[in-house]
């Protein structure tokens, strides 16, 4: 019989891992994950890294070593990011050479605190990629007002980009547009134009959001409608003749990924997204407990419908019952932008405080 992850990945959908700790490479956790529940890729941000240093001493002895170098706490920290990030794109290295780039990837994103500074993203976006020196990392930008010429700007430059903080079709499809622009610019420029990207749309907030708010027939139905809705606009970019263009030329698709997919509702299933989302040439990418529940009992349910199903019934139904969905996916990004710039600044504020202790111990 099939394991349930090996069924996703029949289908066309990559599993990704939303989490990295030192304790998940030196165990070797993460590579029986590659090799048992078909991982194929990670994703991080500010708030899986806070975690990880903050309620680890695995990190003490790197802040203990480059305590005297004088570096900042930023500088530190992607230090001690890049140094797990850069084991975890080795472990996918064979995924990354057997897809041709397509699949294999690790994410790490630039300094929350520029999510409304086009040119300070740009600038930091640059400066990490040349830093990694690992071909399957992404830099994540997000999809802000002010992130979308950076991440056209970037592209144009050949830089990976995981394209973060996406919360509705609207706000994808001005991601996917900045995208070919600047595979457009390669093109024209005469530069190849295979550069990857993702573009990573948050599911689960919208349920959140809206919980005890809505009738009870429409708990935990309004991201996966926005989800539908997103995946058909995806499909028909795909489809329309600007992509099949710079496809010619030897463009790549940026593929859609689908994050936030851990069931936030104690009294929903905790394979509620992953059910509900399998979706070809799409990724997943779920935290270690819900891939783990998915591989105990989960089941695939009905691949999403390229026309997007019944998603504008839906959606219609919360309209009617007072919530303007418009103007929320605005309030999503614009709190999650600050939810990663809190856990961003407790994650320097952790870093330093470390160094302050190791440097009064010595």
């Amino acid at each position: 019989m099939m394991k349930p992850t090996s069924t996703l990945r029949k289908f066309g959908q990559s599993l990704w891992l939303d989490n990295i700790t030192r304790e998940l490479l030196n165990s070797g956790t993460l590579q029986r994950l590659i090799e048992e529940f078909s991982v194929t890729g990670l994703t991080s941000n500010p708030t899986i890294f806070d975690h990880a240093i903050r309620r680890s001493a695995t990190y003490d002895d790197d802040i203990s070593q480059k305590t005297s170098s004088g570096k900042s706490p930023e500088d530190l920290f992607f230090d001690l990011a890049l140094t797990d990030l850069t084991r975890a794109a080795e472990l996918f290295q064979p995924v990354f050479a057997r897809t041709d780039g397509v699949d294999g990837w690790v994410s790490l994103e630039v300094s929350p605190l520029f999510a409304h500074d086009t040119n300070a993203t740009l600038a930091a976006t640059r400066a990490l990629h040349q830093r990694s020196g690992k071909p399957n990392l992404f830099i994540k930008i997000p999809g802000t007002a002010e992130g979308l010429p950076a991440i056209e700007a970037a592209i144009f430059a050949g830089v990976p980009i995981n394209v973060t903080l996406l919360f509705s079709s609207d706000q994808y499809l001005a991601a996917a547009r900045a995208y070919l622009r600047g595979v457009e610019r390669r093109i024209e420029a005469g530069l190849n134009p295979a550069v990857a990207s993702v573009a990573s749309l948050f599911v689960s907030r919208w349920d959140v959001a809206v919980s005890g708010k809505v009738p009870r027939e429409l708990t935990n139905r309004l991201g996966i409608a926005v989800a539908q809705r997103t995946y058909k606009a995806y499909r028909e970019l795909l489809a329309s003749a600007q992509f099949q263009r710079v496809a010619n030329a030897g463009a790549r698709a940026q593929r859609l990924l689908w994050a936030s997919t851990g069931t936030k509702d104690p009294t929903a299933s905790d394979i509620l997204y992953v059910k509900a989302l399998a979706a070809p040439f799409t990724i997943n990418t779920v935290p270690e407990g819900t891939l783990r529940a998915f591989d105990d009992h989960g089941e695939v349910g009905e691949i999403l419908a390229p026309d997007g199903g019944d998603c504008e019934r839906a959606l219609a139904s919360f309209t009617q019952a007072g919530v303007d969905i418009d103007a929320l996916a605005l309030r999503l990004q614009d709190e999650g932008a600050a939810s990663f710039v809190m856990s961003w600044n407790d994650l320097l504020a952790c870093i330093e405080s470390k160094r302050d202790k190791i440097r009064k111990a010595s």
